[in-house]
């Protein structure tokens, strides 16, 4: 009995070269929509466009990955992980740019990276994920490869960052976490490519070209439960830029975001920001700034747009197995800003100045392993100069996680 436990534990084990714990974790996701109106990525939009629906399927969105645990050092356990989807998408992009969360030419996509050193209440690290300012995100499983919220006020673009969290006790059942790091910001996804680095397999990005690390800070209230419970935090970001025309520009942000568990088993979670030249970040309209050359002088007009915006989701999870859930988000160039710099003809996205998005879904695990979901997007893109579009999507998702 022994010997056919062992050879048994021996076929399941996944073992590294290191010798160390290695678990392979995914989810295997189906996903079926419905488009009333045009929109920018049938399967996961962020953007409506005047023209008309689409309906159909894809399972693009399913996630494989590993997580590892290591030795320990100075007194910490090492752990990492590694996340990648099937959302690469061949031969399409929105435009050119060089962003992590960017379309590539193969269909394999790295999402996000973890590794660090974990001390009881220190934790120093390196990542591949969403700001630290911006740690909450709301619950969906039809957008999952492009987070939910994306480009209405959610800022979850996926960039390299070093950084370290600090938990300090407070009480018998709190914790004040202060988090700093550097941050490498992609650029956004209109952002022009430099004309002496066209020729380059990899241009450098508008902040990697101004030589200085973008920093990032959050300090936050948190409940005894970490990682589900109440917690209210404020955060910041500056991130020197270099324009490709030569221009040096600034962007920031000051941000607020909050979790709250309330009764009748209702959760309350949102973030808030305001700030300037997001769009690496997943805001300001998919732009960083805007420019126009004036073509009797030849004078170049070049200016940062303000960007404001945020999200709010209220859930409601009735059991350990159905959960409802309804959130509202927002982005939103200043108008008065984008409006001379505005291109008459041009896309949605080159005179976009705010997206809406309205969103309720129902999520069903009959098991720990197998979900499913029923979802109602309303999606609104208003333009500076043009017509505003909206568009109606309703999904499906049914998903295996292992």
């Amino acid at each position: 009995m022994q010997e056919s436990q062992i050879a048994t534990h021996e076929q399941a084990k996944v073992e590294s070269e290191s010798k160390y714990p290695i678990k392979l974790t995914g989810l295997l996701l189906f996903n079926g929509f419905v488009n009333t109106r045009q929109v920018d990525i049938p399967a996961t939009p962020t953007v409506a466009l005047l023209g008309t629906g689409s309906t159909g399927a894809s399972v693009q969105q399913s996630i494989l990955g590993f997580d590892a645990r290591g030795p320990h050092l100075f007194g910490a356990s090492s752990y990492a992980d590694l996340r990648v989807d099937f959302d690469g998408r061949p031969g399409y992009s929105v435009a050119n740019y060089s962003g992590y969360y960017s379309t590539n030419v193969s269909i394999l996509r790295l999402r996000t990276v973890h590794a660090g050193l974990q001390w009881q209440h220190t934790n120093a690290y390196f990542s591949l994920d969403r700001p630290v300012f911006s740690p909450d995100a709301p619950s969906s499983l039809t957008a999952v490869a492009v987070p939910a919220l994306a480009w209405s006020g959610n800022l979850w673009t996926w960039n390299p960052q070093a950084g370290v969290t600090q938990d300090i006790p407070v009480g018998s059942s709190h914790f004040v976490r202060l988090q700093g790091a550097l941050i490498d910001v992609g650029d956004a996804p209109l952002s022009p490519v430099p004309a002496a680095a066209a020729t380059a397999v990899i241009p450098p990005t508008g902040a990697e070209m101004s030589r200085w690390p973008g920093e990032e800070a959050r300090i936050a209230l948190l409940g005894s439960n970490l990682e589900e419970g109440t917690h209210i935090g404020v955060g910041g970001y500056f991130g020197p830029h270099l324009s490709p025309a030569g221009t040096r520009f600034d962007a920031w942000a000051a941000t607020l975001d909050a979790r709250l568990n309330l009764p009748a088993r209702l959760q309350f979670t949102g973030a808030f920001y305001r700030g300037a030249a997001l769009g690496g970040l997943g805001g300001g309209a998919y732009k960083d700034f805007g420019y126009a050359v004036d073509s009797d002088s030849s004078k170049y007009y070049f200016r940062p747009y303000d960007d404001v915006g945020g999200w709010s989701q209220l859930k409601e999870k009735f059991s350990e197995r159905l959960e409802f859930n309804a959130a509202f988000g927002i982005d939103n160039v200043f108008a008065q800003e984008l409006r001379p710099y505005a291109v008459p003809g041009g896309t949605m996205y080159q005179n976009l100045a705010r997206t809406r998005t309205y969103t309720g879904n129902v999520i069903y695990r009959p098991s720990t392993y197998l979900l499913f979901s029923l979802e109602y997007r309303h999606l609104e893109s208003n333009p500076v100069i043009g017509t505003p579009a909206e568009s109606n999507i309703i999904g499906i998702a049914a998903g295996y996680k292992f």
